[in-house]
């Protein structure tokens, strides 16, 4: 196996110039096949046209933001979780503290929609 020099080369004019890595064939291929598909996947999407009802097509992008809302808060309640065991192992006031606020602030995100719902009425 032979290892390649990848230091800088330079020039008369003493400015470095970048050498690329030799590939062989079959890195060529499966580079080739590689970008193909990642072409196919991003251009040969289906179209999509909108429902009837623009007032169904806005309740479902609001569904869809806060269940998005929603998953970090999840995210942020579990890391909170963590950082407030970690913080009770290490016996550190400072880190519990930032536990707690971590986990209330995933419990606030959690239910924002929730909490929305409630101040609108």
């Amino acid at each position: 196996m032979k290892f390649y020099n990848m230091r800088k080369k330079y020039n008369s004019q003493n400015q470095k110039k970048t050498v690329p890595m030799p590939m062989s064939c079959r890195q060529r291929k499966m580079f080739a096949t590689y970008t193909a598909m990642v072409f196919v996947l991003c251009m040969g999407s289906v179209t999509v046209y909108a429902a009837g009802d623009p007032l169904s097509v806005i309740n479902n992008l609001s569904t869809f933001i806060f269940s998005l809302i929603r998953a970090i808060g999840m995210i942020l309640l579990g890391f909170g979780i963590v950082q407030v065991g970690l913080s009770l192992k290490s016996h550190d006031p400072s880190q519990r503290a930032n536990g707690f606020l971590t986990l209330a602030g995933g419990i606030i995100i959690t239910f924002a929609k929730e909490i929305l719902d409630l101040i609108i009425g």
